[in-house]
């Protein structure tokens, strides 16, 4: 007869593969708000860069209307960054979020296992101690030779 904590060994283990994914998930999340973040500051460093040429004059104004064109898709390319840095934040929150539960589900079943176990060591100290108790009665004394 397999004991209550062997039983939840496949619940276990399919608690540990989820946290184990989840994990997983989480780094590959971060990796991404990461790479987000750092295309937004090179965005805004080449902003910054292509201000401080655009201030040299001498410019025609074909020239400087096509600045001004380029500066412009220069700001809408930050917008929308910024939109996808929020986006990958949020996914990152998810992704915390589903580590946390999956690595609460594992120990809390992690917890139950150990107090089966613990439970079931007692259970097997008591029979012991019973089957000791039961010998030690069932010993015979020898009985006494009365002297009359």
């Amino acid at each position: 007869m397999k004991s209550r904590a062997s039983q939840l060994t496949p619940a276990v283990d399919q608690a540990r593969q989820h946290c184990e994914d989840a994990v997983q998930r989480l780094a590959e999340q971060q990796r991404r708000f990461a790479d987000a973040e750092r295309q937004l500051a090179e965005l805004r460093r080449y902003h910054a860069e292509y201000a401080i040429g655009a201030k040299n004059g001498g410019l025609s104004v074909t020239a400087l209307l096509n600045q001004q064109h380029f500066a412009e898709k220069i700001d809408r390319a930050i917008g929308q960054q910024i939109h996808e840095v929020e986006r990958q934040r949020r996914l990152l929150e998810q992704a915390g979020g589903a580590w946390r539960a999956a690595h609460a589900r594992e120990k809390a079943l992690d917890s139950v296992v150990d107090r089966y176990r613990e439970q079931g060591q007692r259970s097997e100290e008591r029979r012991e101690q019973n089957d000791i108790d039961e010998r030690m009665q069932n010993r015979r004394t020898p009985p006494r030779v009365s002297k009359a």
